[in-house]
């Protein structure tokens, strides 16, 4: 089992509050996207459950046990979660074998373990034939795929993607999305998914929570939130936004005709 449950999570930077009164439960093998604005909370919740941050108050379990309440806190390390970043933060000196690796290494693996472990999640993520490849000698997709295999290596029961697409071009992000689906697919785990755009919300997950300045505007299934909005917030920011690319395309495909 991989279930997060977070309840009555609020985030205080200074004055500001940054998350109120957050509480949802994420079940095992889901695909859950927190989406939202810029500056709505979702990376700071993302953040919460990776234990980079602490909550102001509430609390977070993983798999019924408590991983952050009043007098429990596990760091990244004992969480069991895999994440990967934005910036994929992929480091440039090593190549594409040893920056698998690097967690392994830390857990103090033997090298036959930690090889077969490496070789095993590259070809999960079609890396297997670029082993010793230097980052800069890589694509933007082939470095989110060293990102990506990475945080799978060390088998997570939750995997954590903060924007990880944000940065690569139209083409190549819808190929990814495919991909990351197939690959949430095939190995049963659950993703907790961080965007801000909507065809990418509603195109890969099992369930939306549409956020707004750190509350929860609804929560549910891509079909719910685009057919059933619960509020104005949640029809302008997913259904306006929808409507406006599929009258794009049509307005397209009427000109082409």
């Amino acid at each position: 089992m991989s279930e997060i449950k977070l309840v009555q999570i609020t985030k205080k930077y200074g004055k500001v509050d940054v998350l109120k009164g957050f509480t949802e439960t994420f079940t095992d093998g889901e695909f859950i996207t927190l989406l939202g604005p810029s500056g709505c909370g979702k990376t700071t919740m993302l953040r919460l459950i990776a234990g980079f941050e602490r909550p102001t108050s509430g609390e977070i379990w993983l798999d019924e046990k408590p991983v952050s309440t009043d007098t429990v806190f596990l760091p990244p390390e004992e969480r069991g979660l895999g994440m990967v970043f934005q910036s994929y933060a992929v480091w440039p000196h090593m190549n594409v074998f040893k920056n698998v690796a690097y967690p392994l290494k830390l857990r103090k693996l033997p090298k036959e373990e930690i090889r077969e472990k490496v070789e095993h999640v590259l070809e999960i993520v079609n890396m297997q034939d670029l082993a010793e490849r230097m980052p800069d000698e890589l694509s933007g997709g082939q470095q989110q795929r060293v990102a990506l295999a990475r945080a799978l290596v060390a088998e997570p029961g939750v995997l954590l993607l903060d924007e990880p697409l944000s940065n690569l071009d139209a083409k190549l992000r819808e190929s990814m999305r495919r991909e990351i689906k197939d690959l949430q697919k095939r190995l049963g785990i659950s993703i907790l998914y961080v965007t801000h755009d909507q065809s990418e919300a509603l195109s890969m997950s099992d369930r939306v929570v549409v956020m707004n300045e750190g509350v929860i505007q609804q929560a549910g299934t891509p079909m719910e939130i685009f057919h059933q909005p619960a509020n104005d917030f949640v029809d302008q920011f997913v259904g306006q936004v929808i409507r406006d690319q599929m009258a794009d395309i049509e307005s397209f495909s009427g000109v082409r005709g």
